[in-house]
This record gives C-alpha cells, structure tokens and sequence, in this order.
C-alpha cells in the first residue's frame, strides 16, 4: 500500500510580500523569447554618412570678348559725342579688357551681352560712357538713352532674360577685383524704359578691387571675369568723380524725404568720373580654343 504526499498552500502569513512598487515581471519562455525575435527589428548599421554639398557653379569660359576703354578731352565742352564719336578725335587710349564669361551657368546672360559687343542686338557698347566709379569697388557701364550723349541705345534684337528669377544665377559672389555682373540692383536706367515691355536691361560692372563687394552679392548676377587688363580697371577706378558735400548730401535726403522729384535728378550725378571714359570699341575675340577649365570664381 504506497503513499503519497499532498503539497498543502503555503498560510498566508508565511508567505513573502514583494517590496517593490512595479507589478512583477511576465515570465519569459521560449515560445515568447522566439516571438519577441520574428517581430522586433534592429537596424544592422548606424549610418554616419552626410549629405553631399551641391556642386559648384559652372564657371567654364565659354566666350571671350574685348573693351577698348579711352578717354574723350572735349567732352566737357559740348556734352556731345557726336555720330560715331565724330567730336572725339582726338581720344586719348587706356587700354583693352579681355572678358572671359560663363556661358554653361548664365547663357542668356551672356549672349545679349556678347550682341551688345558685337552689335548684333541691334545695338552696341561702342561710344558709350562709363556712367559711375565708385572707388574702391566697382564701375558701371551700358546705361540706356540718347545715343548722341554717350548712352546706348535701346536694343530691340535681344532673348528675353529670365535667368533674372533663377536662384543659380546668384550663386556666384563679387569677391574680387575683376568680376564681371549684371546690375540688377544698382540698375540706373530710367523708370520709363524699364516699364517698356520691350526693354531689356544691358547695363554691366565690373569690380575694382582691391576686396570684395558683398553688398552685390545675391542682388546682381556674376557672369564672366577680366582674363586680361586687370590695370586698365585700377586706372578707370583711380579717375576722380564727383562727390556731394555733406550739406548737398543732407539737403537731398531732406527733398527725397518730401517726395521732391529732383533729389533723384541731382543724385545721378554722383560718382560721375570727372574724365569722359568710354568704351571706344569692342567685340567677340576668335580664338581656336574659346573654352577654359572653370578654376576661376
């Protein structure tokens, strides 16, 4: 006859009572240990990789046009060029620039600008002032209006520039002597040509050094560089123009502040170079290889 032995309860007041706050574990076996592993996934490498930079602008030289730049003695006397500088003859030589310009990263740019040089626009910078120096950071030149005063002419036979509202346009900075722009916000054309449906804005600086412009930067769309002739623009920008005294400065401000419409009048004079500088002539340069590899900003 076997016996067997009954387990009886444990009396409650020996059993032991847990101390801690948190509700006890669950009890793992294996059948959850196997499903915990078919449904948690854990990535297998931390990526420490960084987005690539956007590539650099394409400032391959894609064209190479010249400015003859010269300076007319008798200006002064009459305020008049003449048809085809027939009152400057006796024109005193600066010398040339030789222009490189961006054709991959602005090409509408550049082609009205090689037209205008070429005079294929219908148009031309040929006998046309250089209308402002301000020393030590740019010239301007191109300003449209009357032919017979040194202003060139409106040109009719030019692409519509939309680069004007393209984002990689500005990407280049005006960060030395010799960068060649597009002046949209230092655009000193007349408001009744540029609300011309047909206007088209042919102005162009070029900076003088000796360091940056960056209140151009990301206003004015950079589109070539002086390969040859960085002289001839430390010349140009060394010619004295006129500046306001602190009275006529004040008294303008007074006026614009007023709505008086000839404060704008008498600051177009200001920074005017005290010499008639003109571009003398100009035109595409042909040369067997147009292209160079784009190592400059």
């Amino acid at each position: 006859m076997g016996c067997s032995a009954t387990l009886l309860p444990t009396p409650p007041h020996l059993r032991r009572h847990s101390t801690s706050p948190f509700p006890p574990s669950p009890h793992l076996n294996r059948r959850n240990l196997l499903f915990l592993s078919t449904t948690l996934t854990f990535p297998s490498t931390i990526s420490t990789s960084v987005a690539a930079p956007p590539p650099s602008p394409d400032t391959t030289i894609t064209e190479r046009v010249f400015l003859d730049f010269s300076i007319c003695p008798n200006y002064f006397t009459n305020r008049n060029l003449g048809d085809d500088l027939s009152n400057c003859a006796d024109s005193e030589p600066i010398g040339r620039l030789v222009l490189g310009l961006y054709g991959n990263l602005v090409p509408i740019t550049v082609s009205n600008f090689k037209a205008m040089c070429t005079g294929s626009s219908g148009s031309t910078y040929k006998g046309t002032l250089v209308q402002k120096i301000f020393p030590g950071q740019f010239f301007m030149a191109g300003r449209q209006g009357r032919r017979d005063k040194g202003e060139v002419k409106p040109p009719l036979k030019l692409i519509r520039n939309v680069e004007s509202i393209e984002s990689k346009a500005f990407l280049l900075e005006h960060s030395r002597a010799g960068v060649v722009s597009l002046p949209l916000s230092e655009n000193d054309d007349d408001d009744d040509l540029k609300l011309n449906p047909n206007y088209h804005n042919v102005e162009f600086l070029i900076t003088t050094g000796p360091g940056p412009c960056p209140q151009l930067d990301s206003k004015n769309i950079v589109f070539g560089t002086v390969l040859e002739g960085l002289d001839i623009v430390t010349t140009i920008a060394a010619i004295p123009t006129y500046k306001p005294s602190e009275n006529i400065r004040q008294y303008n401000d007074f006026a614009e502040l007023i709505g008086d419409g000839r404060a704008k009048t008498a600051r177009a004079i200001w920074n005017k170079p005290l010499k008639t500088v003109y571009i003398s002539d100009c035109g595409e340069l042909k040369v067997a290889k147009p292209t160079l590899s784009p190592s400059l900003p």
